[in-house]
């Protein structure tokens, strides 16, 4: 009886194994077969690709043209080529919205916070611009944002906010069928590992302002073909922007802020210095004087 329970025992660990085994290369094989985005192919490091400029807020300080706007949006694509950052936020009945503040206040002919209001009740405000300049343009719906930019082959990046799961957010991608648009901004490893497994076929704006940073995505189980790399708003050395091309991955500076004002005062000059250092995107506030400094027309 004794050896008949070992054998027993042998048997059922054994099941379980390739039971587990099964899984593991279910899973894996589930991932290769999925359809990935265009975007993890067209944002590959190539070192003779030209630099792209990423729109902060979809386009920030641009009068009569109010950030997180469609229609600020649809202006400065007009005039250059570029992708745009958009923000990503909830009303009370679960619309999804661009808008970045919790508060209506600073964008808006409103008061309060965004979560108070359903959409329609939203439709009364109007969007105003970085000098306080009312316009006639209203909070947009995501849903509305991703048609847009099918339609144009518009590249968006998308930032999720606290009261939105990201779970909400790909869903809307998907069932707009925007995956070759859009890609997901991650803060950490933990979001983006989490945002991997939701959505193996997108492409992750993910934090590797560090070498301690890069070497967790690296040994991470998120192909670095799915990685874009956000390396921060401060510049790092010449040597850290070469390791993270080195493997294939595009690096992007946040010039936003300080950067953006240094570069002013210089005549713009700096972002021609950016570049040869090694930046291939420029998340900008000022994306009018960085495409003419780096010398990006449509």
């Amino acid at each position: 009886m004794k050896y008949l329970y070992y054998i027993l025992l042998i048997a059922l660990f054994a099941s379980c194994k390739k039971e587990v085994s099964n899984t593991v290369v279910s899973t894996e094989t589930k991932i290769q077969n999925i359809k990935k985005s265009a975007l993890i192919e067209v944002f590959k490091y190539n070192p003779k690709a030209a630099p792209i400029i990423s729109v902060h807020r979809g386009g920030k300080s641009i009068k009569n043209y109010p950030e997180n706007c469609l229609e600020t949006l649809q202006y400065v694509n007009d005039s250059i080529p570029a992708i745009y950052e958009i923000d990503v936020a909830k009303t009370k009945d679960n619309k999804l919205v661009l808008l970045h503040d919790n508060s209506l206040e600073r964008t808006t002919t409103g008061t309060g916070k965004l979560i108070d209001y359903t959409y329609q009740e939203l439709n009364v405000f109007n969007l105003e611009d970085d000098y306080g300049n009312e316009t006639t343009f209203k909070i947009p719906l995501f849903t509305e944002v991703l048609k847009w930019a099918k339609s144009n082959n518009v590249v968006l990046t998308v930032d999720i906010k606290r009261s939105v799961a990201v779970t909400e957010v790909i869903q809307a991608i998907k069932a707009e069928k925007a995956e070759d648009v859009c890609l997901i901004i991650t803060y950490d490893i933990k979001q983006a590992q989490a945002a991997y497994k939701l959505a193996p076929e997108l492409l992750l704006s993910v934090s590797a302002r560090n070498e301690k940073e890069l070497d967790w995505l690296l040994h991470s189980n998120i192909p670095t073909e799915n990685m874009l790399a956000f390396t921060g708003t401060r510049l790092a050395p010449n040597e850290f922007y070469k390791k993270v091309q080195s493997h294939g991955i595009k690096t992007i500076l946040g010039t936003l802020g300080n950067l953006d004002k240094q570069a002013k005062t210089k005549g713009d000059v700096p972002y021609k210095v950016w570049r040869e250092k090694g930046i291939d995107v420029f998340a900008t506030d000022r994306p009018f004087a960085t495409a003419k400094a780096l010398n990006i027309t449509k």
